[in-house]
């Protein structure tokens, strides 16, 4: 009968080797010529990142278009904020041009150097220029200036006059 030997040693390893001869710190198996080498990591392969999506010209055209049409949409929105349709009684207002067909009245703060005239009555409706001096002299006393405006389905009447700072 053999005693065992100690705990950690073994009789038949080499100095410097493992069990079997293989140096110690290499794999048990060298990698073999025309088979692929084996991922390490315990869970397969990483599959390949996915391939990246191209910007075409179609897209940045769509985009673009997409962006001009938001622009145009908040900048008739903003314009039209200050247009006579939404003059109340009381607002003053700017002559923008002096072509009578078309002044361009404009709704500005009474403190502004720009303010013209004063709302005195506004009147929902459809005016011939006769008819519109005939209300306004019911609504307003003392107006000077009838103004009114058809075709954008909000006809109305405005009576003016100078505002006087």
């Amino acid at each position: 009968m053999t005693t065992p030997p100690p705990q950690g040693q073994n009789p038949f390893a080499q100095q410097g080797q493992q069990p079997y001869g293989q140096p110690q710190g290499q794999a048990p198996y060298p990698p073999q010529p025309g088979f692929p080498q084996q991922p390490t990591a315990p869970y397969g392969a990483v599959p390949p990142a996915p391939p990246s999506r191209k910007v075409s010209f179609k897209m940045i055209k769509n985009v673009v278009i997409v962006l001009a049409v938001v622009g145009a949409g908040i900048a008739a929105f903003i314009s039209s904020q200050d247009d006579a349709n939404t003059a109340a009684v009381g607002d003053c207002m700017h002559r923008g041009s002096t072509d009578n067909n078309n002044p361009d009245l404009e709704v500005v703060e009474c403190s502004s150097t720009k303010a013209q005239y004063v709302v005195l009555a506004k009147v929902k409706g459809d005016f011939s220029a006769i008819s519109a001096e005939t209300k306004c002299s019911e609504k307003a006393k003392d107006f000077q200036y009838s103004y009114t405006e058809t075709g954008d389905g909000s006809n109305f009447l405005l009576c003016l006059k100078d505002y006087a700072k």
